[in-house]
């Protein structure tokens, strides 16, 4: 799987997401009015609204939250004008990295993002410099209660393209076309969903140890710490052991 996903895996097995449940409520509200400002707010009829939402009720977030965000975005209700953007940069050891953001002052935003990357032996990289390494996926994580033949036939037949067996979980890759087909096959079965968004999954991954490694996590950290980043990826390879003692 890719960094983003071992990273998010070991986070939630220590309740990282719960602790930091306001701020998850937060970036899922900006990302829900966004999909309705550039979608509008029939979810039937806008599928990055429906993730957005399903992300939101996944949370445990109130309705009336979900509501009021999407007043929001289609201008029923007055909120702040927001822009997305993507950055691109290196970390030690030439891990690539990108980052997805939703703000308000972008300016403010790249110099931060910069300050974080020199901060931690890395640099903000110009458009284009990595995100030719990433691909476009859906990503489904599930627990590893089930049988791995029997998931994997039934999220082929589904759509997906691949699955990945990691220590305590399962990893289902899909294009994003079939992402909600392979989805809703699972949930059929009535099998436990951790994770399913789309995200920017690395063609290639690199094995990272020692200082470089330390240092990798320590800028993946505060990047996902920042308060406009939606998303963070990279293309590393750590062992599972290494990210559970940055804990």
């Amino acid at each position: 799987m890719s960094g983003h996903s071992k990273w998010a895996t070991i986070k939630r097995a220590k309740g990282a997401k719960d602790a930091a449940r306001g701020k998850l409520f937060g970036r899922i509200i900006k990302e829900i009015a966004i999909a309705a400002r550039d979608g509008g707010g029939d979810p039937d009829g806008n599928p990055r609204l429906r993730m957005a939402i399903d992300k939101a009720k996944g949370a445990n977030m109130p309705a009336d939250n979900i509501k009021r965000a999407i007043q929001r975005g289609t201008g029923e209700m007055e909120g702040v004008h927001y822009e997305e953007n993507t950055y691109e940069g290196y970390g030690p050891g030439g891990v690539a990295f990108l980052i997805e953001t939703i703000t308000d002052n972008k300016n403010r935003t790249v110099a931060e993002l910069r300050h974080l990357f020199s901060k931690n032996n890395g640099n903000l990289a110009e458009n284009g410099s990595v995100s030719w390494k990433f691909d476009r996926k859906g990503v489904i994580i599930l627990p590893k209660h089930y049988d791995e033949d029997e998931l994997m036939l039934l999220v082929l037949d589904a759509g997906a393209e691949d699955m990945q067996t990691e220590e305590e979980s399962f990893g289902i890759i899909t294009d994003p076309a079939s992402f909600h087909n392979v989805r809703k096959a699972l949930e059929d079965q009535g099998m436990e969903i951790l994770e399913a968004e789309t995200q920017m999954v690395p063609q290639n991954t690199m094995k990272v140890e020692g200082k470089d490694a330390e240092g990798v996590l320590r800028l993946f950290e505060a990047l996902e710490e920042h308060d406009d980043t939606q998303n963070v990826y990279a293309d590393f390879d750590i062992d599972a052991d290494v990210m559970e003692s940055m804990q």
